[in-house]
């Protein structure tokens, strides 16, 4: 035992001078995060700002009561959550299993026989009940390496779970707010649908008269029914919505409760500079540096392999020694192994190659996803602000078409204005009333978009 405990001695100072790099911890190397994120206005980049928009509870964001239900059920039934929690069970269970490597392991093999030799000698009955163990030695952090991947994969699970969590809650509200602008639309068109039907109607009766032609009825006719269709389409895409938030909560397609577009109300103090840390803020992106940290103990314990394994196996029972001892005696041993690798066709080398490689390929995809994460915040940005911008145009051009439909139909009960006067501006007027509703949505959009490019939903 004397000589066992200086080679374990020898091999720890080995270890602890020769072999400093197999006992490393992970550090964030350089990454591009200056100027990631560009200034909706003056096409400048920067990431400077108190804003702390993505840290807001998601119930603080989306404030309408029919969507938190949604939102509510869909934490609570949705497969894909469901599954990234059971993710990180599993990646539980595979760290106390790394953890445990550290311990020896133990087994009991009792074992029995029974020899008999002809028909006039008396059977030899034998036992041993061994109880063995088997210690591997972490002389070069090998155990430790495992140990330290098998924490950053659970951290990475961790962080699909609220990335999941993110992109499902806003998701939800993208399709909601969608919902809220076809029903916006629909009552728009179904206004409509009456306005051309009365156009309709005087254009038959001045036919009547003798004062319109057939072809003015047929015209204003057609675009009635062509108003009728868009109102069609607009009730099938309402359905579809409807069908997709049913399998985000879990459920059987149904009617969605919910509000109206009006009485929608999200923040918007966020244009004057974004205060953001997409490194640790952004579950998704964090996600991304776990998986790297993972494979950088990977490249640790790949170049491990390249040094000696030591193994200690101790073994104790009791025996009656094949029958010739009886009673049974206590016996006690343990081997000490040591195994140094020589030659193994070059599978050790191509292991380390493998394990560099893919930690390069994990700091090309993180560093990837934060020049994305960048390009979605300055995306969002510039969405809102043209949104917003848009929006006061389309407010002064429906007030100037409004007054066109009213001024073209007088002019044509005073036959000095012509069908197709009346009809183009009323089909003006839906399309620009149709176009703001879209612009509203597309604020609201931008709005949810930016929540989730600075990471929120996670609370």
């Amino acid at each position: 035992m004397k000589k066992l405990n200086i080679i374990i001695l020898g091999f720890a100072v080995l270890s602890l001078t020769g072999c400093k790099s197999l006992y490393g911890t992970y550090e964030r190397p350089d990454v591009v995060s200056e100027g990631i994120v560009r200034d909706p206005v003056n096409d400048q980049a920067t990431l400077e700002g108190a804003n702390d928009f993505g840290n807001l509870p998601w119930r603080s964001v989306f404030t309408d009561p029919h969507l938190q239900a949604i939102i509510e059920k869909a934490l609570e039934n949705n497969p894909d959550l469901l599954n990234a929690a059971l993710n990180i069970d599993i990646a539980e269970q595979q760290l106390k299993s790394a953890k445990l490597s550290f311990l020896p392991s133990v087994v009991f093999a009792p074992q029995g026989t029974i020899t008999h030799f002809g028909s006039h000698t008396e059977a030899t009955k034998s036992y041993v009940l061994p109880i063995a163990a088997s210690w591997d030695i972490d002389l070069f952090g090998k155990l430790r390496n495992q140990k330290k991947a098998a924490q950053m994969a659970m951290l990475q699970m961790q962080d699909y779970k609220v990335a999941v969590q993110t992109g499902l809650i806003c998701n939800i509200a993208n399709l909601y707010y969608t919902l809220l602008m076809l029903d916006r639309q629909n009552e728009i068109v179904t206004n409509m649908a009456g306005l051309t039907k009365n156009t309709w109607d005087m254009m038959q009766l001045q036919m009547e008269f003798g004062r319109a032609r057939a072809t003015s009825v047929q015209s204003a006719q057609a675009a009635y029914y062509g108003v009728q269709t868009q109102a069609t389409d607009i009730k099938r895409q309402i359905r579809e919505v409807e069908n997709s938030l049913s399998l985000l909560m879990g459920e059987p397609a149904h009617t969605i409760a919910r509000g109206t577009l009006a009485n929608q109300s999200l923040p918007t103090n966020f244009s004057g500079g974004v205060g953001v840390e997409l490194l640790s803020n952004r579950a998704d992106v964090h996600a991304k540096e776990m998986a790297l940290a993972q494979c950088f103990y990977n490249v640790k314990t790949a170049r491990a392999q390249f040094y000696p394994s030591l193994n200690i196996s101790p073994t104790g029972g009791w025996s009656n020694g094949n029958g010739l001892v009886n009673p049974a005696k206590l016996l006690l041993s343990a081997v000490a192994s040591l195994t140094q690798p020589l030659f193994m066709q070059g599978k050790l080398k191509a292991g380390l190659r493998v394990a560099e490689d893919q930690y390069k390929q994990a700091y090309n995809t993180w560093q990837n996803s934060v020049l994305t994460a960048g390009s979605e915040v300055s995306n969002a940005l510039v969405a809102y602000n043209a949104a917003e911008e848009k929006s006061k145009l389309y407010d002064q051009q429906i007030e100037v078409l409004k007054t066109n439909v009213e001024h073209t139909q007088m002019l044509y009960r005073q036959s000095s204005s012509s069908y197709l006067e009346v009809i183009t501006a009323q089909q003006s007027l839906l399309n620009a009333e149709i176009s703001q509703v879209q612009d509203q949505f597309s604020k609201l959009q931008a709005i949810v978009n930016l929540y989730y490019a600075l990471g929120g939903g996670s609370k």
